[in-house]
């Protein structure tokens, strides 16, 4: 998978003469106004835990961002950690066990679009019915006994961990439940909530539409679909960072017969090294502004708990 990205990128580097520049601003643009949205959904959604705290929704954009730029580089979403740290920073008085459980409420809108996506995608017959070792996740269908056995480690560790937590802080239930606090006022939930959440897949297709014209393929929402749906599968086990060589490898196959495979290995590569790129410099900006260095690690294990 290494070789096959490397190869890609070298790709990329030779087209980046024939790429369409302003579109790629305004694809950027885009990129960045979609995290805007999502933190202001997140902000509301804190605030809903929270309605008699103040919660500044420059503190969540830091947060958002932060956790942005970590996930460019660690593989396992490292950066949500990143957020949750931030964001109670910010909010005055509350509780780990309360933000990650919001973090928790704002990701379930994604899971529900990109499992919708993912699941029309199937229905028409345009996933891969083998999956190569260019996904991070083939082995698991080549080896389901043992995919199965990990899973259920996994479970089991979660429960432990739950459990003790559970016995450690009494009202960690209550902390975790008020999280969800919004969710009590259903039309509170979807005019503050999941009004941003569609703006912000509303700003991912239109990035991607905009990539599509960066890059020379033929720009069309089916085709801003299937970016998507690649993107959601890369998501599902993010072993690399960004889920970067999985997305590739749908990309090639998902829109197979768009263009040449030389402008598709451009596309793929180029859109995700340009999502890093600003992720990076947007987070550990945000990182710099708010504790005034870029060391997250340190201050994600010395947080007290």
């Amino acid at each position: 998978m290494i070789h096959a990205i490397w190869h890609a990128t070298d790709v990329f580097r030779d087209r980046l003469g024939e790429l369409a520049w302003g579109a790629l601003a305004l694809a950027i643009c885009c990129h960045i106004l979609r995290l805007l949205a999502v933190s202001r959904a997140w902000r509301n959604i804190i605030k809903g835990a929270y309605p008699q705290t103040r919660v500044r929704w420059r503190s969540i954009v830091a947060s958002i961002f932060a956790g942005a730029g970590v996930n460019a580089i660690i593989p396992a979403r490292g950066g949500d950690a990143v957020r949750v740290v931030l964001a109670k920073r910010g909010v005055e008085g509350s509780s780990y066990a309360t933000i990650a459980s919001t973090l928790v409420l704002l990701s379930l809108f994604d899971f529900v679009v990109a499992t919708c996506l993912v699941t029309w995608a199937a229905v028409t017959g345009q996933l891969p019915k083998v999956l190569g070792p260019s996904f991070d996740f083939g082995w698991a269908f080549h080896n389901p006994a043992t995919f199965m056995k990990a899973i259920a480690i996994v479970v089991a560790v979660a429960l432990v961990v739950l459990l003790w937590f559970a016995e450690q802080i009494g009202d960690f239930r209550r902390r975790l439940a008020q999280g969800f606090a919004i969710l009590k006022d259903r039309r509170a939930y979807l005019r503050r909530v999941a009004l941003w959440q569609g703006i912000d897949w509303g700003f991912r297709l239109l990035a991607v539409l905009f990539f599509l014209r960066a890059f020379g393929l033929p720009v069309t929402v089916h085709n801003a679909l299937l970016v998507q749906v690649s993107a959601g599968l890369a998501a599902l086990l993010p072993i690399s960072p960004s889920g970067i060589g999985t997305e590739q490898a749908f990309l090639l196959y998902l829109l197979r017969g768009q263009a040449s495979r030389a402008a598709l290995l451009a596309f793929s590569v180029g859109m995700r090294i340009t999502i890093i790129a600003v992720n990076l410099a947007l987070g550990f900006s945000a990182l710099f502004v708010t504790l005034r260095t870029v060391n997250w690690r340190e201050h994600v294990a010395h947080s007290p708990r």
